[in-house]
């Protein structure tokens, strides 16, 4: 495909200004030309469309004119309204341009003869010379089809209309309806006229939850990202996608180590967790994540580190509580501004909208260590794709900004096993740290061993520890123990102890 990268003939892109499609679009949408926008009905279209213009308004001062087939003006100004788009102090600044085609109440459209869109047309052109518009948004298509019978007719006028906009020079989006997430690309194959660029959204239903996704299905004569990508839909923000595949391995590392808040944690890590790592901390309910967790801000806190806790299992009065039962002050700690809890129950939001959630609450605190209770939790409000996308992108958000990161895990079971959350989560983490029930002549014990410590030796023996009103106390190294890991400990007398790990030795 040398066009391609012929340097004579690039296309030119304009970006959208849509938070996550230029990435995905690699530039934004082929200036000059005509997109279509398929999707089915509350795939966002609309919205699409109308940020396409508001975008140009808020960012480049680029007038735009919308026509709308469907919804009238004053119904469009109060929805968009809730997204944060003022259209009509634009209109009053003569920065968008309503041209209303839709249906008007009482009169019903009756099609004899002949018709075309050339009054529709004039309208346009007008529109876009008033007010000297760069943007054209046409919503929906599938509502001038709705109108009349001669499909054949319609199809030739909006091909029409597509070449008209070409020669006012405007870049141009048009929306139409799909019946099914996946499978023709409009209902009415409209997509023949406007076939050199294409948009899919879709909001299908998977396991009872939904989830809305974008893909740029097709830029003739320029290249783009391949594949669905997840979006969201914000008040005040409107479309923000997450452009999974284009996240880049460039952040650096570093040498420096920080403490986890436990000195014999440190030890057994081998000095402490480096400064821009990612920790996995797994284990079953009730055995120490939020403890940890805990000691870990209390780490960063004691050197006047900035610490966040999204929290998504208990209130921000359930963890200042606990906290203080190991002897350790949240709430002052809050009052000094090095700490800020951020609490929510999964159930509240989409994990897309979570992630972004998650994002802001980083960037605007600018903590130095974060820790997030548990990622397994939000398992529960997305589908395994949906959920392994937002472990990546969560990861890499943290990992470009060079803090240490802690993530709890929860496992399945109360002897161990691993969780959902650990097969996204472990490999692109840095650092594992298992926290395991062990029972032993009937009484449950805890012990603790350091999985994985990426870049680092570190101890690999598992320890017993104690809870107490101090917090963590790790003790001595479970001997003459196997099965630990496993859920299944057993004992082995000494000499058989000595034999197997003779085994393994030279």
């Amino acid at each position: 495909m040398t066009f391609l990268t012929h340097s004579k003939a690039p296309i030119e892109k304009l970006p959208t200004g849509i938070e996550g499609f230029e990435l995905i679009s690699r530039g934004g949408l082929p200036k000059g030309r005509t997109t279509l926008v398929a999707g089915t009905s509350g795939s966002a279209k609309t919205v699409f469309a109308a940020q396409f213009l508001a975008e140009g308004i808020r960012q480049n001062q680029e007038a735009g004119v919308f026509v709308t087939f469907e919804e009238p003006p004053e119904d469009l100004r109060t929805n968009l309204l809730s997204l944060g788009w003022p259209i009509t102090a634009w209109e009053a600044e003569k920065k968008w341009c309503f041209v209303d085609a839709s249906p008007q109440p009482g009169l019903d459209a009756i099609e004899s003869g002949e018709f075309d869109l050339g009054a529709l047309l004039v309208r346009v052109e007008h529109a876009v010379n008033k007010v000297g518009a760069s943007r054209v948004a046409i919503d929906s298509l599938g509502a001038v089809f709705s109108q009349f019978v001669n499909a054949s007719i319609v199809r030739a006028e909006l091909r029409r209309l597509a070449m008209a906009l070409k020669e006012m020079g405007v870049t141009a989006v048009m929306t139409a309806e799909r019946t099914e997430e996946y499978g023709e690309i409009s209902r009415f194959g409209v997509e023949e006229f406007v076939a050199d660029n294409v948009i899919i959204l879709r909001n299908p239903l998977i396991e009872e939850k939904r989830r809305r996704t974008i893909e740029v299905l097709k830029f003739r004569g320029t290249v783009h990202q391949k594949g669905e990508y997840p979006f969201t839909v914000l008040p005040d923000q409107g479309i923000i996608i997450i452009p999974i595949s284009a996240i880049e391995l460039k952040q650096r590392s570093s040498q420096t180590r920080v403490t986890s808040g436990i000195p014999d944690l440190d030890r057994m890590c081998g000095g402490g967790f480096f400064r821009d790592s990612l920790i996995l901390v797994s284990g079953a309910t009730g055995c120490g994540k939020t403890l940890l967790t805990a000691e870990f801000i209390k780490g960063g806190t004691s050197r006047n580190e900035r610490c966040l806790l999204l929290a998504y299992e208990e209130s921000r009065e359930q963890l200042i509580r606990n906290a203080i039962g190991w002897g350790i002050d949240f709430e002052k700690l809050e009052e000094q501004g090095l700490l800020k809890m951020v609490c929510a129950y999964p159930e509240s939001a989409g994990l897309e909208d979570h992630l972004i959630q998650m994002k802001h609450e980083i960037d605007s605190f600018k903590p130095d260590r974060i820790a997030v209770d548990s990622v397994t939790a939000l398992e529960r409000v997305g589908t395994l794709r949906g959920f392994r996308e937002f472990i990546i992108s969560l990861a890499s958000f943290v990992k470009h900004r060079e803090i240490p990161g802690l993530f709890t895990a929860t496992t399945a079971t109360l002897t161990g096993g691993p969780s959902v959350t650990e097969a996204h989560f472990s490999s692109i983490t840095d650092t594992i740290i298992l926290l395991r029930y062990v029972e032993m002549l009937g009484e449950m014990r805890r012990g603790v061993t350091v999985l994985k410590m990426r870049g680092s030796m570190h101890e690999k023996e598992i320890r017993e520890y104690a809870i107490d009103n101090h917090g963590m106390q790790i003790g001595k190294p479970f001997r003459n123990i196997v099965g630990i890991l496993s859920g299944k400990p057993e004992y082995v007398i000494r000499e058989e102890y000595h034999r197997l790990d003779g085994m393994f030795q030279e």
